[in-house]
């Protein structure tokens, strides 16, 4: 096993509520041809949209899987709780049910959306019924300041030790290679690309241009895949970088807007190329959370 620092890292409550889908005074969004249509976007709860599932080719804009949090305490006047749900939560951290009719089941964390700052939560398809927009969600927060003891060229972002060990990541002399569903050419990266730091939000990969589409099979993008990002670097800011490579993880759907798209959220990166990208269509969280063991019974 690639040795962490897990032991030294805090595990610390975080809270959000389920948030409302949203909608501005025009309905209407316009792709980059100039067509224009109503779709169904960010937040609330989506009884048939998780993990696992197709991220392109829904009649959607942005749609986030099974269940979106916020924070909206005021702290002084600033978002300040919301931006510490937002920069504290890892991909497959815990996250339980504090209120409601669900109170008590769990899920795991999947993502986070920057732009609308919401936290992404996957739970078991029978929970989602009993779910009501308010609903208070705690979040075990584990996993910010995780790295790797023996690789400091390559960091570790927004992931939870544990999913990091569900991984299969093998060592390659001074690299590591890391199981993707697809690479992706750092040339498509559109809005989120230019962010200061990697430890909340996520960047889109733009669809727009049907040849680098065929050519890395991206159409067959799911939400929870994991990908590699090539000629690229996110260990602070999200930058093109020659021979650099990202690791992300898919969080939400397809975008018809100029610069959109799926969302990578960051969860390893290295300047220097020391991470090697091992296609395999099993890297998805739906399969990793199974390694993790059931939600509710945690």
């Amino acid at each position: 096993m690639l040795k962490t620092n897990k032991d030294k890292l805090v595990c610390q409550s975080i809270i959000g509520e389920i948030t409302s889908p949203l909608s501005g005074i025009s309905p209407y969004r316009i792709n980059p041809e100039g067509h224009s249509d109503v779709y169904p976007g960010v937040g609330g709860i989506t009884y048939n949209v998780r993990i696992g599932d197709n991220a392109c080719g829904l009649f959607a804009d942005h749609v986030e899987p099974c269940v979106s949090i916020s924070n909206f305490t005021q702290y002084g006047g600033q978002p300040g709780p919301n931006r510490a749900l937002n920069i504290f939560s890892c991909a497959g951290n815990i996250a339980t049910l504090v209120s409601g009719e669900a109170k008590g089941k769990t899920g795991r964390i999947t993502g986070k959306h920057g732009g609308i700052d919401h936290v992404l939560i996957d739970f078991e398809p029978e929970v989602l019924d009993d779910l009501v927009i308010g609903d208070k969600i705690q979040v075990k927060g584990y996993g910010c300041g995780l790295s790797l003891l023996a690789y400091p060229d390559i960091k570790l972002i927004n992931m939870d030790p544990a999913l990091f060990e569900a991984m299969d990541i093998t060592a390659q002399d001074d690299s590591l290679e890391v199981p993707v569903t697809h690479i992706v050419p750092a040339k498509i990266m559109g809005s989120g690309i230019g962010h200061t730091h990697s430890n909340s939000g996520d960047y889109d990969i733009q669809l727009f241009d049907e040849p680098t589409v065929e050519k890395y099979n991206l159409s067959s993008l799911r939400l929870g895949d994991i990908v590699a990002i090539t000629d690229a670097d996110a260990t602070y800011g999200r930058i093109y970088k020659t021979g650099g490579v990202v690791i992300g993880v898919i969080v939400h759907s397809d975008c018809v807007l100029a610069g959109h798209g799926p969302g990578a959220m960051v969860i390893m990166a290295s300047k220097d190329g020391k991470i090697i990208p091992k296609i395999d269509p099993n890297a998805n969280l739906i399969n990793l959370f199974k390694k993790l063991g059931n939600q509710n019974n945690e």
